[in-house]
């Protein structure tokens, strides 16, 4: 697997699972019975947490990358025909 391989499963995978975890924790101004600022939306989580969200994701995102790049180098699985 190339550097440039590497870098792309990386992405695709720190893409799944920052999209997998931002629901987790969240809760809406509706859901902890808030009032609401004017302009803002009920159903908007209160503490999103983003950039703690983002950490975990990259380092859930590095030990996946590093077990499927052993996966592929080890020929357990192939992209090549």
């Amino acid at each position: 697997m190339s550097w440039f391989s590497a870098a792309l499963v990386f992405v695709v995978v720190w893409w799944l699972v920052f999209f997998m975890s931002l629901p987790i924790g969240a809760r809406s101004y509706h859901e902890a019975g808030e009032e609401v600022d004017v302009g803002n939306v009920p159903g908007a989580p209160m503490r999103p947490r983003i950039w703690l969200k983002a950490g975990i994701s990259t380092l859930i995102a590095v030990v996946l990358t590093i077990g499927i790049y052993f996966l592929v180098e080890s020929g357990a699985i192939s992209f090549r025909g």
